[in-house]
């Protein structure tokens, strides 16, 4: 059976909590808090962060990494298209993310004010320019739920704990957050914390 260690309010523990539950199999999640981590984490994970994946032998960490295993070794839904070279360019759109959005996102938690306000801004652009993508097609890569609408949804959700005010522009992105929003293994990958975290 696979453990996953995971941050009750990281949004990066929250992607393989999504990608554990759309594939509906067993798995156990250990909840770790932050502010108290467990002295074991920093020897499965060397950067000491959550999450960290255990099955057997495997310990894995960083939820891109740990997200693309699950998907191969439980094919069912598959989130990866099956194309290589759709399949490359959902990585580039995945590095993409981490760089544009999640880079930003241990500032948004704990940077000065001043800070706060840049990574703020910088995220609400690039959000913005992601918008029209969803006037013409469901999901990030088009009528199917992908590895991309996984990776973007914790991000999403804390939108507003994040302090990031979108305009109307983004009306289509935020329609395609509420579709997120709505599928059952979002709703059930949520720790409570995370359900505080919108009104």
């Amino acid at each position: 059976m696979m453990t996953l260690y995971s941050g009750i309010t990281d949004p990066f523990s929250h992607r393989c909590r999504i990608v554990l539950y759309e594939k509906g199999m067993d798995f156990e999640i250990i909840d770790v808090d932050l502010m108290n981590k467990p002295e074991d984490l920093a020897v499965m994970n060397p950067y000491n962060r959550t999450p960290v994946l255990v099955e057997r032998d495997l310990v894995l960490y960083e939820s891109n990494i740990i997200n693309e295993y699950i998907d191969e070794r439980f094919p069912h839904p598959q989130l990866m298209p099956a194309d290589p070279v759709m399949r490359a360019r959902a990585r580039l759109f995945l590095f993409r993310f981490e760089q544009e959005l999640f880079n930003h996102v241990q500032t948004l938690e704990s940077g000065t004010q001043k800070a706060q306000e840049k990574a703020r801004l910088y995220v609400r652009e690039n959000l913005i320019q992601i918008a029209p993508i969803f006037v013409k097609q469901k999901y990030m890569l088009g009528e199917e739920f992908s590895m991309l609408d996984v990776a973007i949804a914790p991000l999403l959700w804390r939108l507003d704990q994040y302090q990031i005010q979108l305009n109307k522009q983004s009306a289509p992105l935020l329609k395609y957050a509420e579709r997120l929003f709505s599928r059952q293994a979002f709703i059930d990958s949520m720790t409570a914390s995370e359900k505080a975290m919108r009104r």
